[in-house]
């Protein structure tokens, strides 16, 4: 049976208890993964174009959200099972030493359980306001994980690059994972799925149906091939981003591949919150 996630944006109108709570009964119920997104400035006008909305403008965040990994660690400290993902950390905007050092302690602090999840980004103004540049970003996140991969795996770390230059240095604790946390890339674009292809252990598209799959995963196999990889070496997550009112759509991304999905689930009360966590758990069949 497919596997099912839940995304939470914990924001300024989250209470801390109640951010708690959330997680602990997404685990009670069974569910495989809290996942958590990650923006640090929103803008009230933006020529940037959000790729998952008609009009691409992106709503519902006026309250601003937690910085992932400070989410993730709260979490971790009040759940013991279900696994923390981010979704997705906008790799190229950090530096990645302090990025390395965030995965490492997460996974650290939860026993294990941390996914990053690693996207690029789309808000040029964001990076604009960080004097980061916007285009290069691709580039950018490769030589980042570079950076962090010889921290998570090497006693002592170091890499030179064109855009980074580490001296051989010290950083721990290590992540508990071997050799480090999976990593989930974001994005349905060619470049996207060559970086999945290249250097990922996971795939987190977005916004597809079933039936947008199959092409989809066709063109990550030659990638993967390209690559010296197969399908084996990587895992298929989606985010539908549509509301999950069918439960025969479970049943058929699993046909097609895909390992789990990760739906968005809200509430203004907690109680809202756990009454549609019940809903999603009858309509997939999740079970504690």
């Amino acid at each position: 049976m497919v596997e099912v996630g839940i995304f939470v944006a914990f924001n300024g109108a989250t209470p801390p208890e109640q951010s708690i709570a959330m997680g602990q009964a997404a685990e009670e119920r069974g569910f495989a993964a809290l996942w958590v997104p990650e923006h640090v400035l929103f803008f009230n006008e933006y020529a940037s174009r959000y790729p998952y909305s008609a009009d691409g403008r992106i709503t519902g965040f006026g309250h601003g959200m937690v910085d992932p990994f400070i989410a993730l660690t709260y979490l971790a400290a009040h759940t013991r099972r279900i696994r923390l993902g981010t979704a997705i950390c906008l790799v190229p905007q950090r530096h990645p030493i302090y990025t390395a050092k965030a995965v490492s302690d997460v996974d650290y602090l939860s026993g294990g359980r941390l996914n990053l999840g690693v996207g690029v980004g789309w808000l040029k103004e964001e990076f604009d306001a960080l004097g980061i540049p916007f285009e290069d970003r691709g580039t950018r996140t490769r030589e980042c994980l570079k950076v962090m991969q010889t921290l998570w795996c090497d006693e002592v770390s170091q890499y030179r690059g064109k855009m980074y230059n580490l001296p051989p240095s010290l950083q721990n604790p290590k992540p508990v994972q071997k050799p480090h946390p999976p990593i989930f890339f974001g994005g349905e674009s060619e470049p996207a799925l060559k970086r999945v292809a290249d250097i990922g252990q996971g795939w987190l598209g977005a916004g597809l149906m079933p039936e947008d799959m199959p092409a989809k995963l066709k063109r990550l196999d030659e990638l993967l091939a390209n690559a010296g990889r197969s399908r084996k070496d990587v895992k298929i997550y989606v985010m539908p981003n549509a509301p999950a009112r069918d439960a025969d759509r479970f049943r058929r991304y699993e046909d097609v591949g895909v390992e789990q999905v990760v739906h968005m689930v809200g509430g203004r009360t907690l109680d809202d919150f756990k009454t549609r966590l019940d809903s999603m758990a009858k309509l997939a069949g999740v079970t504690p």
